[in-house]
């Protein structure tokens, strides 16, 4: 996966949503999407940071992306198929979707998990991916072939002590997406999850705070795998875990 080329216009006429495109791997791959030619559709809770991510977009000379203010933590399923149905409307279609954005919650003992960390992490993390999924399938099975990236961890399918919240709903992402591959398998829509690994991002570093950031990949380290799933080069893989980074041995 690391050596995966691609050619400069390989995402070129497809329109990609990204959530969490504000900042971190979100903003990363909003802007490499749009470096290889996508239309990307920015979703995000804090529109400063939406703004900045269309900016950098547009003087760097990419397609034009658009902007989604969207809260996932209160957000209901029929403000996600609203969202879907205008995109529709406006953009004539849909081809790929990163579900990226995610809470860490807190790092705390099992028995001293807070009902409201708890529920916040679930809706965020979970709920919200359930109903955002809902709402993008049918636009995804209307283009030739879609993909729909969901974010797991390396927690995900590994329990760790003290990441409660966020490895369970991790592991329950990738259940989601297993059933959705096995659901949709034959058909044009391939379903997989990503797992970025240790990534420089502000989540890793709340969780990590004393670690080497020279030591860890950055965003940019790990676009090719991105780039693979969103590309017509994956065609064909669906309902995979795959690894933006090589496991160290």
């Amino acid at each position: 996966m690391n050596d995966f080329s691609v050619t400069d216009e390989c995402l070129k006429n497809k329109t990609i949503l990204i959530t969490g495109a504000g900042d971190g791997i979100g903003k990363v791959a909003a802007l490499t999407y749009a470096e290889h030619g996508a239309t990307v559709i920015l979703l995000g809770k804090t529109v400063a940071k939406l703004e900045a991510t269309y900016d950098d977009i547009v003087a760097k000379g990419y397609p034009e992306p658009a902007i989604v203010p969207l809260d996932m933590k209160g957000a209901t399923a029929q403000n996600y198929k609203d969202m879907v149905n205008t995109i529709v409307e406006q953009l004539g279609h849909l081809d790929g979707a990163l579900l990226n954005a995610s809470i860490l919650g807190e790092l705390t003992p099992f028995t001293q998990i807070s009902s409201q960390i708890w529920d916040d992490v679930m809706q965020v993390n979970l709920t919200a991916q359930m109903y955002l999924a809902q709402a993008l399938i049918p636009a995804l099975l209307k283009a030739e072939h879609g993909s729909l990236v969901f974010t797991t961890s390396g927690v995900g399918n590994q329990g760790r002590a003290f990441w409660g919240p966020y490895s369970i709903s991790k592991f329950a992402t990738e259940g989601m997406m297993q059933v959705i591959a096995d659901e949709y398998e034959g058909s044009s829509l391939r379903v997989n999850a990503i797992n970025p690994g240790a990534t420089n991002t502000k989540m890793r570093q709340t969780a990590f705070p004393a670690e080497d950031k020279s030591k860890i990949a950055s965003p940019n380290d790990i676009m090719p795998a991105y780039l693979y799933l969103m590309s017509d080069q994956s065609i064909g893989v669906t309902g995979q875990r795959i690894n933006a980074q090589t496991p160290k041995a």
